[in-house]
């Protein structure tokens, strides 16, 4: 099902938002701040308590989809996958194997889809726009091609995030399992 990873990535982006900006912001070379806590309060100072949580929207809109996307893709090429025979003696390799070809597939489709609204957030971050303004500014700037800024870079930073939870995740639950059948 979908509504776990759906209410459970909403809350975290929620939350972690101030965190992602602070970060975002020090990543700008021309930043005067030296860390996360003068980030924190160079925003708030600049734009406030709400300020900290600009960009959720995008932030939600990115993150959220991207986690749905990789429960979904997960489940699919898990199903599509040839079962493990239980009575293999290399049953735990081959569960492993299956759950990081799963694992790898659920965190680039995640990434790809989802890349677009990274590049967006990070316009919002970087002018202060809104999320249509920052829109029409990236389309204005490069076109179409905005959608596709970065992609190559980001399918690394966030499929790998994603695929390791899904595999370790993975690994954990059949470590558990086999515990259990002692």
């Amino acid at each position: 099902t979908v509504l776990p990873p759906l209410v459970v990535s909403t809350a975290v982006q929620c939350i972690n938002m101030p965190l992602v900006r602070a970060t975002i912001t020090l990543q700008n070379p021309e930043s005067p701040v030296r860390n996360i806590r003068e980030s924190l309060r160079k925003i708030h100072a600049s734009h406030g308590l709400s300020g900290l949580w600009h960009g959720t929207s995008a932030g939600i809109l990115k993150t959220v989809p991207k986690y749905v996307t990789a429960v979904v893709v997960k489940d699919y090429v898990g199903k599509a996958l040839p079962p493990v025979d239980p009575t293999s003696p290399n049953k735990d390799r081959d569960n492993l194997i299956n759950s990081a070809i799963k694992s790898s597939a659920a965190g680039v489709a995640g990434a790809a889809l989802t890349n677009p609204l990274d590049v967006i957030r990070n316009e919002m971050f970087k002018t202060n726009l809104g999320l249509t303004d920052a829109v029409k500014a990236l389309h204005k700037e490069l076109g179409w091609d905005f959608l596709v800024r970065g992609m190559s870079k980001n399918i690394v930073a966030v499929s790998i995030p994603v695929a390791s939870t899904i595999f370790f995740t993975d690994a954990f639950i059949q470590y558990t399992n086999s515990r259990e059948d002692c």
